[in-house]
């Protein structure tokens, strides 16, 4: 399995210990990086701010990405990653309680790979975790790294 972090995007604290909690369960052994709202994002993912120096050489295997979000929205962040030639090919998968046809429509228009409602039980979301790491982590076959 690939070892690289995944980068989960959320605002929500109740929503980033739920994930950690899904994560632990469904035993997705990659780190889970945690950041807060869409410029941390960006942050991480190309080296600035924060994470200056951090260098983009070394991304996430996967990005979960939440819509609603400060500062810069999660379809902000979506259509930057997919314009830079260093970011274009990372997995992203929206992560979101949006129920707005507008938000998967144009989540698809921006090269998302997959929407995935959060669904209000535990239970359900573990699951949906547990088979995204499966997917995502384990089965899928990442695109090679642009030189």
């Amino acid at each position: 399995m690939n070892s690289k972090a995944i980068l989960l995007v959320e605002d929500n604290q109740s929503d980033i210990e739920l994930t950690k909690r899904a994560f632990e369960k469904g035993r997705v052994a990659n780190e889970l990086v945690v950041v807060e709202d869409g410029q941390e994002a960006l942050d991480y993912l190309f080296g600035s701010g924060a994470y200056a120096g951090r260098g983009a050489s070394s991304p996430p295997s996967l990005v979960l990405l939440d819509l609603k979000l400060p500062r810069i929205s999660g379809l902000d962040v979506l259509r930057q990653i997919r314009g830079d030639s260093q970011t274009r090919r990372i997995p992203v998968v929206i992560l979101t309680s949006s129920k707005e046809e507008q938000d998967v429509a144009a989540s698809y228009d921006l090269g998302v790979n997959s929407y995935i409602r959060k669904p209000v039980d535990f239970k359900q979301f573990e699951e949906s975790i547990r088979q995204l790491g499966l997917y995502w982590l384990v089965l899928n076959e990442l695109p090679p790294e642009v030189k």
